[in-house]
């Protein structure tokens, strides 16, 4: 932060909710006062042209195949305005390049066809296959268009085709009663999860398989929200489903667009709300399989030249300021909310988004990072215009950003001067977790740093906290148990064992996940498995693996063992998000920090009216410790970490009934004095 902004007496009286509650962004009011009129004259530009937002976004019920049931027939249609020639080549006519050309309307730049079903030997069919080949500068190129519905590989070549998917009867919904709200209870509890890796055998999974196998296990855990990776199709499988090339069409490698409605219903059925991790940031740069200089301009969805190329992540960068991408992109939203039912939106990699230089090797130290000339006036308003319009077509859906930069008003709403999330990832405490473990010993962990972390977001902003989400569980790295048992997560797993790395790390699992639910957010998420200590990384099928399955699966049955500690695990996780939507959290706070004790490694706070102590320290236990709390009054245990069916050594009578000494009218503020074992939490509420 600059002096002259600090020492500014003249600053300007501020008009939006945001600058009103932060004196910091007073200065900056005029850029999200122009940021709000553009997407203003945007809307109002949109609707005089479509109508409405909604309208839109409608393109794909335009482009793409679609039959015709007048004319009987299929209608193709392909916006390439620099392309010479295209023409529909498939199965269905022997892919013959010029059996079908399509012709160009100059004014839009797009290509149209029509094939007729009566046609002898030539007939669009169900599962029929199809491509388009589109000529540019002479060459011509078989490519998938860029709105089809359905994707699939060939095993032998594994070359991708679309196919034309026509289901036998409509699949028949049943969640029209299903509401977010009543689901979620205003706390989202996220289990962020992957169809394929989700079965134990070493396989593909499907979307029937984790509806009927996976699903029941987050409703019995307590989760009420799920995550989905990798739907939209993909070429690459290890790419963990964020290169993507078909953005219309969920994955054909998990089964069916059926199946996925399968699966959102069931998940509806079961009060689980389901949110699709959505890729607009950046797609492949494969041309055979995505869009890339799709018509031969070089500038169709993406800029030209390096500005078209993200520079860490390998793949190719939208034009956001292009109305034909605005409007391909915000179909995208409406296709999955409307045709698949999905509640709400993960929306990754925002920061790239946010920034001309996408976050790459910047650090974000003051105000003029966010509204200086690196922002990307372009993305922020196809930002605002994607959050309108969910709203408009579903008001209560979730929308999540991942955003490291930390974007004043990135979650606030559009009239307040935000961009209209309404939650962000809290990266921040992933991070420090892992750096915690890689170079602090036990005894030198940092509780005033700890507790920056966990309650250092801005007010009036929701964050989604977590320990480890599946970017800590890459091959590469380590997943929290992994890092806390090492070697002995092999071989000393037992409930009966003693072994004392053991004991630290289930210990220390069980603290690191409790504090960072009850202090770190409004909302919680998970990576499927990471729950229970799961003892591997992920890992996909590659080269380097011999394209090995073994460490893109779940191993379910370590959980389910009680022989084993990782049960011990997902007890004490099933406990916490108990107690988290029966007291309501996340919903009310945020954590006010009660003893904070540097030497004796204990940190105390309240929340929702209960107060969680932590005893980080690494072997010694303290009898009659004395605790300032909220209010004067006797208080019981709910929670402790230390019960032996958490891998706890039950240290502690829980029935016990702890009276406040001091505070009722005396100078003195009420205190509690406990027992309070080594590396144990515990939580208390007023009896």
């Amino acid at each position: 932060m600059s002096a002259e902004i600090q020492d500014s007496p003249a600053a300007p009286v501020a008009a939006l909710p945001l600058t009103q509650e932060d004196s910091w962004l007073q200065p900056y009011e005029p850029v999200l006062l122009a940021r709000q009129q553009r997407l203003a004259e945007r809307l109002a530009s949109i609707k005089q042209e479509y109508g409405s937002l909604s309208k839109f976004a409608t393109a794909h019920q335009r482009l793409g195949l679609h039959y015709d049931a007048r004319r009987r027939g299929y209608v193709v249609r392909e916006w390439a305005p620099s392309a010479e020639a295209v023409s529909l080549v498939g199965d269905f006519n022997f892919w013959n390049r010029q059996a079908d050309p399509l012709q160009k309307d100059e004014a839009s730049g797009v290509w149209e066809g029509f094939i007729a079903d009566d046609e002898a030997g030539r007939r669009l069919a169900a599962g029929s296959r199809y491509k388009l080949h589109v000529v540019a500068h002479g060459q011509g190129k078989d490519r998938l268009p860029a709105y089809l519905r359905r994707a699939v590989q060939d095993p032998e070549t594994n070359d991708f085709s679309a196919q034309l998917w026509v289901p036998e009867t409509p699949f028949k919904w049943a969640d029209s009663t299903f509401r977010i709200q009543n689901a979620t209870k205003g706390q989202p509890l996220i289990y962020e999860a992957h169809v394929g890796m989700a079965q134990e055998e070493g396989r593909v999974g499907t979307y029937r398989e984790f509806a009927d196998h996976i699903l029941p296990r987050i409703q019995v855990e307590g989760y009420n929200t799920v995550q989905l990776m990798a739907i939209l199709e993909h070429p690459y499988y290890g790419s963990f489903g964020y290169h993507v090339a078909n953005f219309f069409a969920p994955s054909s490698r998990f089964g069916t667009p059926e199946d996925l409605k399968y699966l959102v219903n069931e998940a509806h059925r079961r009060g689980i709300v389901v949110l699709l991790d959505l890729v607009h940031s950046h797609a492949v740069k494969n041309e055979a399989e995505g869009l890339a200089d799709f018509d031969g301009s070089g500038n169709l969805y993406f800029h030209k030249g390096e500005r078209g190329n993200h520079p860490g992540w390998d793949s190719k960068l939208f034009d956001y300021g292009r109305p034909e991408v605005q409007q391909f992109l915000l179909s995208n939203l409406r296709y999955w909310l409307e045709e698949f039912h999905f509640d709400g939106f993960r929306f990754d990699g925002v920061t790239s988004m946010l920034y001309h230089h996408h976050g790459e090797g910047h650090a974000f130290g003051g105000y003029d990072s966010y509204f200086g000339p690196d922002a990307d006036d372009d993305a922020i308003l196809y930002l605002m215009l994607a959050t309108t319009l969910v709203r408009e077509l579903k008001k209560s859906a979730l929308l999540i950003a991942e955003d490291m930069s930390g974007l004043p008003g990135l979650c606030r709403p559009l009239a307040d001067g935000g961009v209209g999330f309404d939650y962000r990832l809290g990266m921040g405490l992933p991070d420090f977790w892992i750096k915690t473990l890689k170079h602090k010993r036990d005894e030198d962990w940092d509780l005033g740093e700890l507790w920056h972390q966990l309650v250092n977001r801005r007010q009036g902003e929701k964050t989604v906290a977590y320990a480890e989400s599946h970017d800590q569980a890459l091959v590469g790295d380590k997943t929290l148990s992994h890092w806390l048992y090492d070697a002995a997560i092999y071989t000393n797993m037992g409930v009966l064992d003693s072994d004392p790395r053991a004991a630290r790390a289930t210990a220390l699992h069980k603290l690191i996940r409790l504090i960072t639910l009850s202090a770190g957010g409004e909302a919680y998420l998970n990576f499927m498995g990471n729950e229970f200590g799961h003892p591997e990384w992920v890992d996909f099928p590659r080269a380097g693996n011999d394209w090995s399955y073994h460490y893109a699966r779940r191993q379910w049955s370590l959980a389910d063992n009680k022989d084993l500690r990782f049960s011990q695990l997902l007890a004490f996780d099933q406990a916490m998000l108990r107690l988290a939507r029966e007291r309501q959290l996340l919903v009310k706070g945020p954590a006010s920090l009660l003893n904070l004790d540097h030497s004796n490694k204990v940190i105390a706070f309240e929340r929702a009216g209960l107060v969680f102590v932590f005893s980080f320290h690494v072997s010694e236990s303290f009898f009659d410790y004395g605790l300032p709390v909220p209010a004067v009054g006797r208080y019981r245990l709910l929670l402790s970490s230390d019960r032996p069916e958490f891998g706890g050594f039950d240290r502690l009578d829980e029935h016990v009934i702890y009276d406040t000494l001091g505070g009722g009218g005396t100078a003195e503020a009420p205190r509690l004095r406990l027992y309070v074992p080594s590396r144990t939490a515990l939580v208390l509420a007023r009896a």
